[in-house]
């Protein structure tokens, strides 16, 4: 589960990362696809249009299913479908149910 938590972080503002990327992948949607294809991001606002920091801190909306998602090859995190699946487990197909503790 590590690897999953420390692989996360890099769905998100990641403009840098993508950019710099040759391949990505979605951990929604389970695609892999050229970076080039993502042209959607979140994160500016006409508050921070200009401002290099928000610019460098947008966060990739996949191309084929639109969610914010995305990981790029320069995060260092296996790119496979395999490891896509991993992801998509760990974050969109579960759901935690804890018993309740006992009152005492």
């Amino acid at each position: 589960m590590n690897d999953l938590l420390a692989a996360y972080r890099y769905t998100t503002n990641n403009h840098v990362q993508i950019g710099a990327s040759t391949w990505c992948g979605c951990c929604s949607c389970v695609q892999l696809f050229p970076a080039e294809e993502v042209v959607a991001w979140t994160g500016l606002t006409m508050d921070n249009l200009d401002d290099p920091k928000a610019i460098a801190n947008q966060t990739a909306l996949c191309p084929r299913c639109g969610m914010e998602a995305v990981l790029g090859d320069k995060s260092g995190v296996p790119l496979s479908a395999q490891f896509l699946a991993r992801m998509n487990e760990a974050w969109f197909q579960r759901t935690l149910i804890r018993k309740p503790t006992p009152r005492k």
